[in-house]
């Protein structure tokens, strides 16, 4: 039977793609989806048969502000509690919205930028389900990987998720406003990212493969590890003629690009010049959001405005990258070497791990890297054979597999139990 699926993510590219292939999965498969998310991907989700439900902001535009670039590149601390009042005001209006998106669901799948859909799903007496696309349950293995923290130990590991609730902590100031005024709520018991307003551990889903982070023993075992959820190309995309002759023109180029963050462009742009000056290599150069000057680059270099990661990828020899979720799994389904250049959040974890499978080198940060160190990884990801072997094994093993059919079972699954347990509560009462 049909279930209606309300889906709430917000955030840039790498946090909406997985979303919006989940949403095609569960149709595919029968359901009624409506993916919420912000306005910058409204073409892409209707593009795909998919009803989209604005969450009430601009991303793009917002990262693109010159005190966000200012404050993230040059660390000018100043400008930070700004940023966090327009993030706060950013989450109230996505919350306000996905109240309006989740009428009538009979589950809410959210994650960690839209945790007030716990809220929701609690007002609306449906599941709610958790997602996330770096391993973020609290653990003893390794620390949180959203921070710089160093592995001091299995004790030191689980306190140091303590920091990623602080930070949560306030953007739950709106979230509990919300929870008052609109949703007639009172307020939470108990919380936190992974538990609903009692404490009671949430239904989650990781949509990255155990093969490239592998799953925690200590987790609770309502945390399910699916795989990565890829939105494949559903285009005619094909290389445009100058591509195709660029490509057919000599051995393989790598591909280099900076992801949707827009830090330090101008810097960028003349550090990728110089390194590729200095390696003698051919690229293929991603403008992306980051704003990388094309024009001032080299005639051994193509820049694409855009182009699918899983057509692109398999033509060139080796990739580069923010070390986002996405994009790391994206180069190693395609079996390419890979170096990272983190810049926020969770990417120097996906650094770390492409290091630790022996599929690129240790990753650099993008504000340290010096045109030096980036000539010497352009070498190495297109001469080491052992990364070229490492990383096609990988690529076999995650093409193999069905994030998204995991997940799909999962969600039915829990939007039948509920409701056996809605039935049964009705009997026995």
């Amino acid at each position: 039977m049909s279930k209606r699926v309300a889906i709430a993510t917000i955030g840039t590219a790498g946090d909406v793609r997985p979303y919006l292939a989940l949403a095609i999965e569960l149709k595919k498969n029968g359901h009624d989806v409506v993916l919420g998310t912000n306005s910058d991907f409204e073409d892409l989700v209707t593009a795909h048969g998919i009803e989209f439900h604005n969450l009430g902001t601009n991303i793009q535009n917002w990262l693109q502000e010159s005190r966000f670039d200012t404050a993230i590149s040059q660390m000018k601390l100043h400008h930070f509690p700004q940023l966090l009042r327009e993030g706060q005001a950013l989450v109230e209006r996505a919350a306000r919205n996905s109240w309006t998106m989740s009428q009538g669901a009979d589950v809410i799948v959210v994650n960690i930028n839209t945790s007030f859909g716990i809220d929701i799903a609690e007002a609306l007496n449906v599941p709610v389900i958790m997602t996330a696309m770096q391993p973020l349950n609290p653990t003893r293995e390794f620390p949180v990987c959203a921070y710089e923290v160093p592995d001091l130990g299995p004790t030191f590991n689980k306190l140091s998720y303590i920091a990623m609730n602080i930070q949560q902590g306030y953007y739950d100031l709106p979230r509990d406003r919300v929870r008052k005024e609109l949703m007639g709520l009172g307020p939470r018991k108990r919380g936190g990212i992974f538990k609903d307003s009692l404490g009671n551990n949430l239904p989650t889903l990781y949509n990255f493969s155990s093969i490239v982070s592998p799953r925690p023993r200590d987790w609770p075992q309502t945390a399910v590890v699916t795989g990565f959820w890829f939105l494949d190309d559903n285009s005619d995309w094909t290389p445009s003629p100058e591509l195709q002759h660029f490509l057919e023109s000599g051995p393989p180029p790598v591909y280099i690009g900076f992801g949707s963050m827009p830090f330090g462009a101008e810097r960028n742009t003349q550090l990728l010049k110089s390194a590729l000056q200095q390696w003698g290599g051919r690229a293929i150069v991603s403008r992306g959001w980051g704003g990388i000057n094309a024009d001032a680059l080299p005639d051994t270099v193509f820049a694409v405005s855009e182009a699918p990661h899983d057509k692109l990828f398999p033509m060139v020899a080796a990739v580069v990258h923010h070390g986002g979720a996405g994009t790391t799994a994206a180069g190693l389904r395609a079996g390419k070497p890979t170096f990272t250049l983190p810049q926020a959040y969770d990417q120097r974890y996906w650094g770390r791990r492409v290091r630790a499978l022996g599929c690129g080198p240790a990753p650099v940060r993008l504000r340290t890297l010096t045109p030096e160190i980036l000539a010497g990884a352009l070498h190495e990801l297109t001469t080491n054979e052992a990364m070229k072997t490492n990383a096609r094994s990988i690529g076999e093993i995650l093409s193999e597999e069905d994030g998204l059919a995991t997940a799909v079972s999962f969600i039915e699954a829990t939007i039948d139990a509920a409701k056996a347990g809605s039935r049964r509560f009705s009997v026995t009462t």
